[in-house]
């Protein structure tokens, strides 16, 4: 399976050297990579791809792994970023940012995106946790969404007596990697890297916790601690990608149950291969919103939600939303 899905990304990161609203022969493909002296427009073409495709693996990678974190963690298998609410959270600290402080720059972009993302993540834990229970999926589901509405309208009101913070966030709201440059990746990889390394050492105690708190806390994990530590690892993944990709959704929800259904529930499986399926999935919805769009392109935060959104019906339906 691990040779498949490399095969299977290799081919996506070329596809997305190769095709767009000006596809390029294989020629034009071999000067853009390995002829720094070729100067013709299709070798062009693919050089400005070439960061494109890298930012589209990272963030993929790091939504996949975000969403699979965020299932283990609260112990609900149709939660992902962007179902509870935590794109939403740092949507709303990033427009605040533009319309107030006037920021401007990928590493400013980041750090506000992570503040709401965490802020927004605790306050959607703590109402899922109320009442008798605790946090149930259907709670959380439902806290999540009423904290989208409610941080989307803030949004929206932020926005519509500012037209400048409009035309600045709009493009960005929607979802793209279409801006992507080496200085945003060079900032976006240090969140990338400890997101992942804490993502997957974290994995074996995750896998007690699926067993329960008593059975975990029997074999010697510390369950608030390993919430807390894994939690800090999705938002960190989640609010870095949004900050600079825009809120994508539903990556996180489709890798992590294609590689369950593949591999089973072991999470020192499941996490690192929904790195390697996140990544994948958001490249080719990439290649897809471009040739779509041809000549311009389709927002690939678009094209993962008319994806997204069945799954997580047939998801929803089939699991009953009961706990993992």
């Amino acid at each position: 399976m691990l040779a498949l899905c490399i095969v299977v990304l290799l081919l996506a990161a070329v596809a997305s050297l190769v095709f767009g609203s000006r596809p390029v022969s294989f020629q034009e493909l071999m000067d853009g990579l390995f002829r720094p002296e070729a100067d013709s427009y299709g070798a062009n073409v693919v050089r400005k791809r070439i960061s494109r495709t890298i930012f589209s693996l990272f963030c993929g990678s790091a939504l996949g792994v975000s969403g699979a974190l965020m299932q283990a963690v609260t112990r609900n298998p149709i939660a992902d970023p962007s179902i509870l609410g935590v794109n939403t959270g740092a949507s709303l600290f990033v427009v605040c940012g533009i319309a107030f402080l006037n920021i401007s720059t990928a590493n400013q972009y980041i750090w506000l995106a992570l503040a709401g993302a965490a802020l927004t993540a605790v306050f959607v834990f703590g109402i899922g946790s109320m009442g008798r229970g605790g946090a149930t999926p259907i709670k959380l589901v439902l806290a999540g969404a009423a904290t989208t509405a409610a941080l989307s309208s803030l949004v929206t009101a932020i926005m519509i007596p500012r037209s400048y913070v409009m035309d600045q966030f709009r493009f960005w709201q929607v979802g793209s990697i279409g801006s992507a440059t080496w200085d945003g990746i060079g900032t976006f990889i240090p969140f990338l890297v400890v997101g992942m390394l804490i993502g997957f050492v974290s994995a074996p105690a995750l896998n007690a916790l699926a067993l329960g708190d008593e059975v975990a806390t029997g074999l010697g994990v510390r369950t608030g601690t390993l919430r807390l530590i894994a939690a800090l690892a999705g938002v960190l993944l989640c609010g870095a990608t949004t900050a600079l990709a825009g809120p994508i959704g539903f990556i996180g929800l489709i890798a992590t149950h294609v590689i369950r259904l593949m591999l089973g529930p072991d999470l020192r499986l499941v996490i690192p291969m929904s790195a390697i399926a996140g990544a994948i999935i958001l490249t080719v919805s990439d290649i897809i919103g471009r040739l779509i769009g041809s000549p311009g392109e389709l927002e690939v935060g678009v094209v993962t939600a008319f994806i997204g959104a069945p799954i997580l019906i047939i998801v929803a339906m089939r699991s009953k939303v009961r706990s993992l």
